[in-house]
């Protein structure tokens, strides 16, 4: 069933843009107005995240977030055949010269960045740096297998790009380190974390927010130049992103200062442009209340009161 599913939708990726559109579009009929879905969570989201906003407002951002939804799963299974030279006609990557001189320099890249635009194809930046550099992205195993195959074969398109499972992380860059290869990485960090995973809350889109700091730890600890990854979509099926640096001195930065540098740098881009983040997630389902009243932080561990 895995390879029956995975090569039904390579057949698909062989099609032409404007059929993965027409694809795109009849899902989207289906997802937002017939089946609906989730759109309790996203109305929720958006109406807390952009009180200043008027309900015709939200609305609008609402029909075009479920429409860039819809076009996100389709372009991303278009990598699955999509060439090196029509990526490049697609993606463009501004920056890479800079990743390029920390490299120079002995420097390996982390990037950070959220779910916003199309971040499968941030599995591609290795299209605009050299191919003896390697890039690779933190991911978290899917549940359902045939997805997660899917998925895993649409983010190793490329040449030298590399899936780590977050639980593996720290053993591969060790390793690249000591074999002498350079490598940029990139975390997704806007997550909402377990109860035992909350070790910060910051203010993000009007809400106290539990956040993610592994990927921040990890990026400390090897030292790396620490890059914002900033997308947007200037039209359907093209993409620019643009790396911006947080810092190439992470140690010297107090805890939780990149992690906070993040998430101010992910809202100023959502709020750009809102309707390319991730609304269906349910982000804010934990409150810091509830927080300070069931655990609390023993020598850095997150315990049950």
């Amino acid at each position: 069933m895995t390879k029956i599913v995975y090569y039904f939708f390579y057949l698909i990726s062989l099609l032409p843009w404007r059929a993965i559109y027409v694809l795109a579009d009849i899902e989207y009929f289906f997802v937002y107005h017939l089946v609906g879905y989730r759109k309790k969570i996203v109305r929720h989201n958006m109406a807390t995240a952009f009180p200043e906003k008027t309900p015709e407002e939200l609305s609008a951002i609402e029909r075009k977030f479920y429409h860039w939804f819809c076009d996100y799963f389709f372009e991303a299974v278009k990598l699955l055949s999509l060439s090196r030279e029509q990526l490049k006609k697609h993606f463009h990557i501004t920056n890479s010269e800079e990743i390029e001189a920390c490299f120079e320099q002995g420097q390996n890249v982390g990037t950070i960045l959220g779910h916003y635009c199309n971040w499968e194809w941030l599995s591609c930046v290795g299209v605009d740096l050299p191919e003896t550099r390697i890039t690779g992205l933190v991911y978290a195993p899917l549940h359902n297998k045939v997805f997660d195959y899917l998925f895993r074969r649409i983010r190793s398109t490329q040449p030298h790009s590399i899936l780590v499972p977050k639980r593996d992380i720290l053993r591969a860059l060790l390793t690249l380190r000591r074999e002498g290869k350079m490598s940029i990485f990139g975390y997704i960090s806007d997550q909402d974390p377990k109860w035992q995973n909350i070790h910060l809350w910051l203010p993000f889109l009007h809400h106290d927010t539990p956040v993610f700091t592994g990927a921040e730890r990890i990026m400390r600890k090897m030292n790396n130049a620490i890059f914002y990854v900033d997308m947007s979509r200037p039209r359907r099926g093209y993409y620019t992103m643009t790396y911006r640096l947080i810092t190439k001195e992470p140690q010297k930065l107090a805890e939780h200062e990149v992690t906070r540098r993040f998430f101010a740098m992910l809202e100023e881009t959502i709020r750009r442009e809102p309707a390319y983040w991730l609304w269906t997630h349910n982000r804010w389902k934990r409150s810091h209340e509830e927080f300070d009243r069931r655990f609390k932080i023993v020598n850095g561990k997150v315990v049950e009161k």
